[in-house]
């Protein structure tokens, strides 16, 4: 009820970005029902026109671009979510251990970290990927660890902060472990940051999935996926045929729906009102 009391009062840019991200969710969902083709059949010419059969055309060697689109929801959003859904256990467990233990823990952790953000993360990924592979696991495992660092610094910060209330001093002197305090004084209190957080960085890892499939390291064919997709029909550009755009457009739509979301959630963590 409390959360349902909580949408109704959302301002009308964060109904609009939960309505595209719900799009792009059923869209995912669906894609086998929704899709008029097979993700990966051949149904007509290289780039052909909008028609009825192809209501955005085909692509660069004759599959309907609406099922690639659709099928292409369903992988890329499904591994973006899985990545940073890792991503957040590893960052938040190893940023609270941090802030609670302090010491040697949290001065060993945060170097180990400040090494791998020494790195271009991009340039970083492109090399691990290339020695180890591009399978999906591969994949999420390797952007997880990589963008796990940034959650550890939010998560360190913020447990920081609560670990020296009274609270959380309480529940040390009645002997309380460390795993207690983390899952039941300190995650409750830091989640309204580590939500809005959860958000920015799924558009985060969502582009950089998309940006490493443009450069042929991402989700490999014949699957579909966005960025991919871009890659493989940016030639259609030079013949004024815009095929790479719907893929383009895609990626931007949900990344516009996410942020849209986000920028409500930390309106609401930062406890300002507003005022008529």
């Amino acid at each position: 009820m409390a959360f349902l009391q909580l949408l109704r009062k959302a301002p009308i840019s964060a109904r609009i970005g939960m309505g595209m991200i719900l799009v792009n969710i059923l869209a995912a969902i669906f894609a086998p029902a929704i899709a008029p083709y097979g993700e990966t059949e051949i149904v007509g010419d290289v780039w052909a026109p909008k028609s009825s059969a192809h209501w955005l055309g085909t692509d660069q060697v004759g599959r309907d671009l609406l099922t690639r689109l659709l099928y292409g929801a369903r992988n890329t959003i499904a591994i973006a979510f899985a990545t940073t859904l890792l991503s957040f256990l590893i960052g938040i467990v190893l940023g609270f251990l941090a802030a609670t233990l302090e010491g040697w823990v949290d001065l060993s952790l945060s170097r180990a970290v400040d090494i791998m953000m020494a790195f271009p993360t991009l340039i970083f990924a492109l090399m691990v990927l290339s020695v180890v592979g591009t399978s999906i696991a591969a994949l999420i495992v390797v952007i997880a660890l990589l963008d796990c660092t940034r959650v550890y610094r939010l998560s360190r910060a913020v447990a920081m902060d609560i670990a020296v209330l009274d609270f959380v001093e309480a529940a040390r002197l009645r002997g309380e472990n460390t795993w207690w305090l983390m899952l039941h004084e300190i995650l409750p209190n830091a989640m309204p940051p580590l939500v809005a957080e959860f958000g920015l960085r799924f558009c985060f890892v969502f582009l950089f999935i998309a940006a490493l499939s443009f450069l042929g390291l991402g989700i490999q064919p014949p699957t579909a996926d966005w960025g991919s997709m871009v890659r493989e029909n940016a030639g259609a550009i030079t013949f004024g045929i815009f095929t790479p755009l719907w893929p383009a457009g895609a990626i931007a739509f949900l990344t516009v729906g996410v942020n849209l979301v986000v920028d409500w959630f930390l309106h609401i963590a930062s406890g300002l009102k507003d005022y008529d």
